[in-house]
């Protein structure tokens, strides 16, 4: 079961969703998306929180009231930082999550430590909250089917896009050899209808005694 929260802090809205349990988390680790960026409270249990990206944005693109309506929906499901005033939350892609064999369930770690964001959350916002909990849904979600349709959806597309090169390519050679006929042709022509005054050594006209 996946937790839906629709963030209109920008226009269209955004979706940041979460996992109903550790064990839920364990899935969205295992079949997220490289588009996803992943939230947690710093040094503390809490939910975990996901953002996808539209293709082609980076973590750099999120807008910071997303970034807060994101940092706030952590802060509100963590049994702990709930109760801080101060909590840090960090965020990252989720391809730079790393899942050891050693881990416990739904625990995750990093590939890279400087990929890891870090946002300071003084304290919790009731409005925020509320306005992310009256959007709540939840959904039963297929975590592996979901993922190998988004990647066989990248794979068409990319093929496609290198079909459309190399037709591209083709076209493009086919115009040079086109110009370069013509214009060996027209050069041809041009030297085969040249004449000079030299050549015409002769007289048309008849002889008269």
């Amino acid at each position: 079961m996946v937790y839906f929260f629709e963030s209109d802090v920008v226009k269209p809205p955004v979706t940041l969703f979460m996992g109903i349990d550790k064990y839920e988390n364990e899935e969205l680790i295992k079949w997220g998306w490289p588009e996803d960026v992943w939230f947690h409270v710093h040094k503390f249990s809490s939910a975990h929180v996901y953002l996808r990206l539209p293709y082609g944005q980076t973590i750099d693109d999120i807008p910071s009231a997303v970034l807060e309506d994101a940092a706030q929906l952590v802060k509100a499901n963590s049994i702990e930082g709930s109760k801080m005033n101060d909590v840090d939350v960090v965020y990252t892609m989720w391809s730079n999550l790393k899942k050891t064999p050693g881990m416990d369930v739904g625990e995750v770690g990093y590939h890279h430590e400087k990929e890891v964001r870090k946002l300071h959350v003084p304290k919790r916002i009731k409005t925020t909250i509320n306005r992310l909990n009256k959007t709540k849904r939840s959904e039963d979600v297929n975590f592996r089917a979901e993922r190998e349709k988004r990647d066989r959806l990248e794979r068409e597309d990319q093929k496609r896009k290198l079909r459309e090169q190399k037709e591209k390519e083709k076209a493009e050679e086919k115009k040079r050899q086109d110009e370069a006929e013509l214009k060996s042709y027209n050069s041809l022509f041009k030297n085969a209808s040249m004449t000079s005054n030299t050549e015409n050594t002769g007289y048309d006209s008849d002889d008269f005694m």
